[in-house]
């Protein structure tokens, strides 16, 4: 949801308090910077649905002196776009393409009351209804077509999810915290080698900017640092293999996904499963 982050909303309350004043004090100047390192996307929702996009990371959250039942996304800063309103748009698409499923995980929740929780799940309920598939043991494909069901929503929030049998538990999601793609794979293949998680899980191929490199970069931004990276990465997605082995992969993750062929790289990672 960050291709949506708003330049004139405050800076999240998770971040540093010197990263917050310097956003009161000098808005000019941090919020562009902010902006730049916080956006990892530039389709918006129903754009990566049409491009092949199934797995959407919502990381949610209340603003701070914000309307009582809006809700927004967050990373760094908040977007112009509200829950509600984004998740009635993904069903709208899935009502159009009744064969496709998608997998939301929502998580973060910066904000988040017990009944801010409460009031998010009966949205989700009312929008999605007969779609959501209740959790259990992964179904296939033709399981869900039978049912009509097409969204598995997974929920970061283990007492929320112990009261509502729609929502899944928090995905596990490998994240390398790495500036250097060489980094980021090594990250990775040593994960594969601890053998997969049960159930589905997320390897993520996104670079993450610290500190350091900011400062050393001052002018540029992720998606600068990730495009040359790219082709790199992309490599290693091919490499992949999908299925139940212990070094097998599920769900891959990655920014800017209109930028290359991502999303088809992985879409034919399926072809290995035809042949085996």
């Amino acid at each position: 949801m960050t291709y949506c982050l708003n330049k004139t909303s405050p800076i999240s309350q998770t971040q540093s308090r010197l990263l917050q004043l310097l956003g009161k004090v000098l808005p000019c100047i941090t919020r562009p910077v902010v902006l730049r390192w916080s956006t990892t996307q530039v389709l918006g929702v129903t754009e990566q649905l049409d491009a092949g996009v199934r797995y959407l990371d919502l990381r949610i959250a209340h603003m701070h002196d914000g309307s009582e039942k809006n809700l927004h996304f967050v990373h760094m800063v908040y977007t112009t776009a509200l829950v509600e309103d984004t998740l009635t748009e993904i069903s709208e698409w899935l009502e159009s393409h009744p064969r496709e499923v998608v997998i939301l995980a929502c998580r973060d929740f910066e904000g988040m009351t017990d009944g801010l929780h409460e009031y998010l799940v009966a949205c989700i309920r009312n929008i999605f209804g007969d779609m959501l598939c209740p959790r259990g043991e992964v179904p296939t494909l033709n399981q869900m077509w039978s049912c009509g069901q097409q969204v598995i929503l997974s929920y970061e929030e283990d007492s929320v999810v112990n009261r509502h049998v729609e929502l899944w538990p928090g995905i596990p999601y490998w994240w390398g915290d790495q500036v250097k793609p060489q980094e980021l794979i090594r990250y990775l293949e040593s994960m594969k080698s601890c053998g997969r998680p049960d159930g589905l899980f997320v390897a993520g191929i996104n670079l993450t900017e610290n500190l350091a490199y900011v400062l050393g970069h001052p002018t540029e931004s992720l998606r600068k640092m990730t495009l040359p990276s790219l082709p790199y990465l992309r490599a290693w997605v091919r490499e992949q293999c999908p299925g139940p082995g212990a070094q097998c992969t599920n769900i891959i993750a990655g920014d800017f996904i209109g930028a290359d062929t991502f999303v088809g790289d992985v879409i034919r990672l399926n072809e290995k499963l035809l042949r085996c």
